[in-house]
């Protein structure tokens, strides 16, 4: 995991003044801009937060910083999607970063329907695809283990 968080503190991937409304609007693909507008929502019920653009295609909710074995200290949000053409990559830290949690996401993912998992990422072609019920627990949950495990 460590590979992972050390590319994403390179200078794309901090913050910047994009407003995530306008990104979301400007998406050339109906489905995906209307899946992103989805997103967005349950991000915002589950974290009480407003979004910030993560570099050029990342929307985050809220932060944490947290220090690596190698000293690095790193800032991140604590949750986030993008919508890509490809998949809508939904980042969720939590369940990567907690034992506990990460057998709840197993359970949670069994149900959750055609998807594809990577390091720190779940994967989504379109939300058609998914149980919106089960996403939406996972979100909250996730959200509740970051604050759990990196409180402010």
């Amino acid at each position: 995991m460590l590979g992972y968080f050390a590319q994403m503190s390179d200078a794309k991937t901090q913050i910047t003044e994009v407003d995530p409304t306008g990104f979301v609007e400007a998406i050339e693909h109906k489905g995906k801009r209307e899946d992103a507008k989805v997103l967005d929502a349950m991000f915002r019920k589950a974290t009480g937060e407003e979004p910030k653009m993560w570099g050029p295609t990342i929307i985050g909710y809220g932060t944490y910083n947290t220090t690596y074995a190698s000293g690095r200290d790193v800032t991140w949000m604590r949750a986030g999607f993008s919508p890509r053409k490809a998949k809508h990559s939904i980042y969720l830290m939590g369940g990567y970063c907690d034992d506990m949690s990460a057998k709840r996401r197993d359970e949670q993912l069994t149900k959750l329907g055609k998807h594809l998992r990577g390091k720190s990422c779940l994967y989504i072609n379109k939300l058609a695809d998914v149980d919106l019920k089960v996403l939406a627990e996972m979100i909250a949950e996730d959200w509740a283990t970051m604050k759990r495990k990196y409180p402010e």
